[in-house]
């Protein structure tokens, strides 16, 4: 008998297996290695690929300021003849404004089919708000909601034009003086313009007035349209009678500062600063469809066409209210 079958012999010897001598620990340095790299690595390039794409975002976006600033120094932009400053809307003003538009009165657009895609058109809006945001907030939905995204040119009064620094800011956003010479230049070159027949008598109303159209003046947005043969398009605003309920107008004040009116609201000017905020309310905006005029142009200075076609105008966004305010019971609904 071999040594080797006497070992094979004892008892336990066959079950029994040396064990197997343990795996090299990796090493760096003194630091071990990862057991699995490749999994670790792909972790930190998953991490790094929403942070890199971040960091590339606001790369860009400060890049973006950069040039427009240089353009701005270098006056490299354009402007046109009434002073709108295309870039300069769309960079600074209406950003400030989407605040407003989006998240403060969460505004809702209807019928923005009725806005003629190319040409020219006259949107006539109903009036107030103390402070004419409805004008601002009506550019902002149109720019955002129409499939060409069109600039809308307001038609505003001359005490606008007249206050130092307003007046620049305001033909930079593309609004021009409520004339039916400027009016009508600007339809005869294809423009979107927007115009509000009750004046102050609209944004400087009380509140107990709420959504009752004042008078419409001598329609003289008629005659504008009715000259160039161009659609106007009626578009009723509710939302802006309560950012700024106006309680009280207190004339003599008023005419001391030379204004129209000197509002004395909830907030206003109890609040001082504070009371220029408007309050949350929700805000509908519905355009209706619209009213031809081309085949009207000979009767532009006639004046029982150009009452009746704005008659015409003020009860559709009349009657259009009435159907906003149904669908909006709560002014400060979500």
């Amino acid at each position: 008998m071999s040594q080797d079958e006497f070992r094979d012999m004892l008892p336990g010897h066959a079950e029994f297996q040396l064990p197997e001598p343990p795996a090299p620990k990796k090493m760096n340095g003194r630091r071990p290695v990862p057991e699995k790299p490749d999994e670790q690595l792909a972790k930190l390039e998953q991490t790094a690929e929403p942070e890199a794409a971040a960091g590339d975002v606001w790369d860009r976006r400060v890049a973006a300021g950069l040039a427009f600033l240089r353009r701005r120094l270098a006056g490299a932009y354009e402007v046109d003849e009434f002073g709108f400053d295309p870039e300069l809307t769309e960079a600074v003003f209406h950003p400030m404004l989407r605040v407003l538009y989006r998240d403060w009165f969460r505004t809702e657009v209807f019928g923005i089919e009725n806005v003629p895609a190319e040409g020219p058109g006259l949107v006539v809006g109903n009036h107030s708000g103390t402070l004419a945001l409805d004008a601002l907030m009506l550019t902002v939905a149109l720019r955002e909601n129409h499939p060409r995204r069109r600039h809308l040119r307001l038609l505003g009064a001359d005490l606008v034009f007249r206050v130092p620094g307003m007046s620049e800011l305001a033909r930079a956003a593309g609004a021009t003086v409520a004339c039916n010479p400027d009016a009508e230049r600007l339809m005869a070159t294809d423009q979107l313009v927007g115009v509000f027949p009750e004046g102050f008598k609209g944004i400087g109303k009380r509140f107990s007035e709420r959504y009752k159209l004042q008078r419409f003046g001598r329609g003289g947005f008629v005659s504008a349209a009715l000259r160039t043969g161009t659609p106007i398009v009626p578009v009723a605003i509710v939302g802006a009678e309560e950012i700024y309920p106006i309680l009280a107008d207190l004339k003599p004040l008023a005419r001391l500062l030379g204004v129209p009116y000197f509002p004395v609201t909830p907030t206003f000017p109890w609040l001082g600063p504070l009371g220029l905020v408007p309050l949350p309310s929700k805000w509908l905006i519905q355009f209706c469809p619209p009213i031809p005029t081309a085949h009207l142009t000979e009767y532009a200075d006639d004046p029982l066409v150009v009452y009746n076609l704005a008659d015409q105008v003020r009860e559709t966004i009349q009657a259009t209210l009435h159907e906003l305010l149904q669908k909006r019971p709560d002014p400060f609904a979500r």
